[in-house]
């Protein structure tokens, strides 16, 4: 098979780190982007490159999009794995955390499956994966923005999805249970523990879990699966 072009959003560190690494591992050429810079980037300068952007800008994520053209000629993988979260009650959350959610989760989301799915189109081949979360099925109190901005990550999910089968490019969407990244430090244990109860398997996931999925999504014979969402842990 030859080398895929592969874009992660959200690669500076955690799911976003662990998949750039799995998928160089793999012999692909990756793309990356966060708002600062990794510190693991160098030690794979040949085969990964970064740019410095916040994902809900729509002028830095043209500029790395004029960059695929421009040098790989191709795009054939998107993962939205760039995300933030603002866990907490509705009546403490301000207005600017409501928007910086939503410009991140759902505005990013969208720019990038827009400007992915323009490129995908021309060679007729693409997969794309969104990251929803479990917040949204289990209606978790206090997550109230994350999980709606989530959402509409899976709306549009579903949405693109028809909107693209006519390109040969599938949109699906992995939605993980509680993983120890940073995502969830300000989260109390008792929280993260009765989140893990109201699972079918009772522990906390792992990136291995995550990438087993987008491993599926990605591979040849899922050329027929597109619009779908797989939520772990048996939520």
């Amino acid at each position: 098979m030859a080398e895929r072009i592969v874009l992660i959003t959200g690669t500076r560190k955690g799911i976003g780190e662990y998949l750039a690494k799995h998928y160089i591992a793999m012999g692909e050429k990756v793309i990356g982007c966060s708002r600062s810079e990794p510190e693991w980037a160098k030690e794979y300068a040949d085969n990964y490159v970064h740019f410095r952007a916040d994902v809900g800008d729509e002028k830095a994520v043209k500029a790395i999009f004029t960059f695929i053209r421009k040098n790989c000629g191709k795009l054939d993988v998107l993962i939205n794995n760039a995300g933030i979260a603002s866990m907490n009650h509705s009546l403490l959350t301000p207005t600017d955390a409501v928007k910086q959610v939503f410009a991140t989760n759902t505005i990013g989301t969208f720019l990038f499956c827009r400007e992915a799915a323009k490129i995908m189109k021309k060679s007729k081949f693409g997969r794309i994966v969104n990251f929803a979360t479990v917040a949204t099925p289990l209606k978790l109190a206090g997550e109230a923005v994350y999980a709606a901005s989530k959402a509409a990550v899976v709306s549009l999910t579903q949405t693109l999805a028809r909107e693209y089968a006519d390109y040969g490019i599938t949109v699906n969407a992995v939605g993980p249970t509680p993983i120890k990244t940073d995502l969830i430090r300000g989260v109390s244990a008792d929280k993260l523990e009765d989140l893990l109860d109201r699972q079918a398997i009772h522990r906390y996931g792992t990136y291995d879990d995550v990438g087993n999925v987008i491993d599926f999504f990605l591979s040849p014979e899922s050329d027929f699966i597109t619009g779908q969402v797989i939520y772990l842990g048996g939520v």
